[in-house]
């Protein structure tokens, strides 16, 4: 059985989780209580040194002889290329396909996923006394410029890399079925909307509340 440590308000374990669910492999939820600081703990750093969600616990490769007992995976790049490797899905049909898959991964991380994830944190979960204005604003920004390159890839095509839906979709899409403000309207970019609608019609999906345990209002109702 693999393992997925998550919770379900990380857009960056929802890229985990999606292709997951997708795939057909069985998998379990781990969950990891962030917003009470597990990630910080040294319990949690000796699963992953990085201190970062997901992490992907699997069985090992038989070809793998440095893998002993199970192989423990960060970054979920490398998450989604596993299941890829032990599925053959939702990666290219050729070399520049692979390729192509992988630029929109990391454009998906260091342009779009890295910013909508701080914006909505900053928006939402941190603190309102601690919130910078300056801060919100930059990040706004610098997320409209990466809605507008994501929109206008796609309003000639169904999916980001291929004719089908890859590892490129499920990086882009992290971050965007959440409810909570962080500067992205559907109404604004309708081809960015449609693209999603695309992804909800797969069969299997499921939203990451619904895929991970943990979300606001489970937290709200312990706290209250």
């Amino acid at each position: 059985m693999i393992k997925l440590y998550c919770f379900g308000e990380s857009g960056n374990a929802y890229k985990a989780a999606l292709p997951l669910e997708f795939s057909g492999l069985a998998w379990e939820p781990v969950f990891v209580d962030f917003f009470n600081g597990e990630t910080r703990t040294d319990a949690f750093r000796r699963i992953n040194p990085m201190g970062e969600v997901p992490v992907m616990i699997a069985p090992c490769d038989p070809d793998d002889d440095s893998c002993v007992d199970t192989l423990v995976m960060t970054q979920s790049g490398v998450m989604q290329q596993w299941i890829s490797d032990h599925t053959k899905r939702f990666g290219g049909t050729d070399p520049i396909e692979d390729r192509e898959i992988l630029r929109w991964v990391l454009w998906d991380n260091h342009k779009l996923s890295s910013m909508a994830g701080a914006l909505r944190f900053q928006m939402n979960f941190l603190p309102e006394e601690k919130r910078s204005v300056e801060v919100i604003d930059w990040l706004k920004g610098r997320l409209r410029g990466a809605f507008a390159t994501l929109d206008a890839h796609l309003a000639s095509r169904d999916w980001i890399a291929g004719a089908a839906p890859t590892n490129a979709d499920f990086s882009c899409c992290g971050y965007l079925y959440y409810p909570e403000p962080f500067g992205f309207d559907r109404a604004e970019w309708p081809n960015i909307a449609r693209w999603l609608d695309g992804i909800a019609a797969l069969p299997g999906w499921k939203h990451p509340y619904d895929l991970m345990p943990g979300n606001p209002s489970e937290r709200a109702g312990k706290e209250a």
